[in-house]
């Protein structure tokens, strides 16, 4: 049966699963009726990863537990619109894909611990965004944490594997304990659902790349704890007196 609702994360039609509160679209994202996508209390059959040893392929969303509810593991397609559009070489570019009104960096300023930096870094991004929920990536690189681990991964970049989990800016400051910058929480990727505005730090970068609107901008810049600074979309991001390793 075919329901007159439209999902709320990409306007597509949606269909009734097991009862009348129960709609996914055709794009996987699931939701229960006058809720957001992501708060059903079970995951979609749909769910399961294909038995072909590839974590990445699956045939849709997985819910996973944690702080006494469920959340939505992301798939490819939640990435698509950033998955092979950024650019090669050595610009902001390569990390934030050349959609995006203006671009910066931020990184912790001198004297000030990861703490104070990130919730600076959220509090200025909340401010700016309607609520919403945002998408948190955690790259896998081995030994950092990505919270959920056994949950299935997208592929970004140059291949590289990222939990992607359709949360919010709280989880953004509270789910992760350190990252390969240091002994902070962000994840390494993440945007709002409206993809108004999309933050990455790459594998090797000590420092975190931002493409927004200028007003975002503007606010991050204007935060001494956020210490952003902008760069041009041909610019080299690596922020003055640091170098590449």
């Amino acid at each position: 049966m075919t329901s007159p609702a439209t999902c709320p994360t990409c306007g597509r039609p949606a269909t009734d699963l097991d009862g009348p509160t129960d709609l996914v679209c055709s794009e996987g994202h699931r939701w229960r009726a006058a809720a957001r996508p992501g708060l059903a209390p079970q995951a979609s059959p749909t769910a399961v990863a294909h038995d072909s040893g590839d974590a990445t392929t699956r045939a849709g969303p997985m819910d996973v537990g944690k702080d006494g509810r469920q959340w939505r593991i992301g798939t490819a397609g939640d990435v698509a619109w950033l998955a092979g559009r950024t650019t090669q070489g050595l610009s902001v570019t390569t990390a934030i894909p050349p959609v995006f009104d203006a671009y910066g960096t931020f990184r912790p300023p001198a004297g000030v611990g990861f703490d104070a930096h990130e919730r600076a870094v959220i509090d200025e991004l909340a401010a700016c965004t309607p609520d919403q929920p945002w998408w948190l990536g955690f790259l896998d690189t081995g030994p950092h944490d990505v919270v959920f681990p056994q949950a299935p991964k997208v592929s970004l970049y140059w291949g590289w594997s990222y939990v992607l989990v359709e949360a919010g800016p709280e989880q953004a400051l509270t789910w992760r304990t350190g990252h390969l910058r240091g002994d902070g929480a962000l994840p390494d990727l993440f945007f709002p659902a409206d993809r108004s505005w999309l933050v990455s730090a790459l594998w090797d970068d000590t420092w975190t790349d931002v493409g927004a609107s200028v007003a975002v901008l503007t606010a991050l810049l204007h935060n001494p704890l956020v210490n952003a600074r902008l760069v041009g979309p041909d610019e080299d991001p690596c922020p003055p007196g640091l170098t590449r390793d």
